[in-house]
């Protein structure tokens, strides 16, 4: 891989231009594909950050472009985080439907850690279950964007390591390996960071028990730190759901309020 020729670029001091924060021009957007072709893909443009897909086999080559090319010269990567999509877009709650008292029903079976990624109840437009997002930030533009890469491999997901790009990728890329199971191919020290060295599984994978897998504690007998099974029931959290229907609003102020509101929409 050739290396990414940064540092005699940014020698010099690096000045702001009078260019509001996130203005992505349309011109910037279509040079992506002049400048990479095939290579990457615009998903969408939202709150004026551009999010752009690439591949894992051009991962590295994309992202070594965008530092040291004049043209986009995203010098500073401001976060990297890992994504499961197992279970997007659903919910264990059916929550369109209530009574006075609650809504407090559960839909067996929907639910992400109820179904492995092959067997999911609603496969959706996603291909691979895991991702890798990154923010990066242009300083001389005054510009940020996103990527995205997905790990082509569900049962073992691998990414290539961006370290020797940025170097504050070295800890992001260990978080994610930590919590989610995403191994960076060639990440110098690739180990957990949040989690004790024992720990068993990726906790923020959707499939973790919410319960964990094992309980730890002092044995005092012992004189040292033991594992037991875990003897909490595995359950589910009720989400938090904010309602404007005034069937639930609690007192005349708040039904007066709704009332007028729809007469004026009406």
């Amino acid at each position: 891989m050739e290396s990414c020729n940064y540092r005699q670029r940014f020698a010099a001091p690096i000045r702001l231009q009078d260019k509001p924060m996130n203005v992505f021009p349309k011109a910037v957007t279509e040079q992506f594909a002049a400048t990479f072709g095939n290579r990457v893909t615009v998903a969408e443009i939202r709150f004026g950050v551009v999010t752009i897909e690439v591949a894992a086999e051009n991962w590295v080559e994309v992202c070594c472009a965008l530092r040291s090319n004049a043209e986009f010269a995203f010098e500073q990567l401001t976060d990297l985080c890992g994504v499961d999509y197992l279970g997007f877009g659903q919910s264990e709650w059916e929550t369109s439907d209530a009574t006075s008292e609650g809504f407090s029903r559960g839909v067996e079976g929907l639910g992400p850690g109820r179904f492995a990624w092959g067997q999911r109840p609603l496969p959706g437009h996603l291909e691979h279950r895991y991702a890798v997002v990154l923010h990066l930030l242009s300083m001389e533009h005054n510009r940020r964007l996103r990527l995205r890469c997905f790990a082509p491999d569900d049962d073992m997901p691998i990414v290539p390591s961006l370290v020797d790009v940025w170097n504050s990728a070295d800890w992001y890329e260990r978080e994610a390996f930590d919590l989610f199971g995403i191994i960076f191919e060639g990440h110098p020290d690739l180990r957990r960071i949040l989690t004790d060295y024992g720990f068993t599984g990726h906790p923020f994978r959707k499939d973790f028990p919410l319960i964990g897998n094992v309980a730890v504690r002092y044995d005092t007998e012992k004189k040292r730190v033991i594992y037991e099974p875990v003897e909490i029931e595995p359950r589910v959290l009720v989400p938090r759901v904010l309602r404007s229907d005034a069937r639930y609003k609690v007192d005349d102020i708040d039904r007066a309020a709704q009332a007028t509101a729809d007469e004026q929409a009406g």
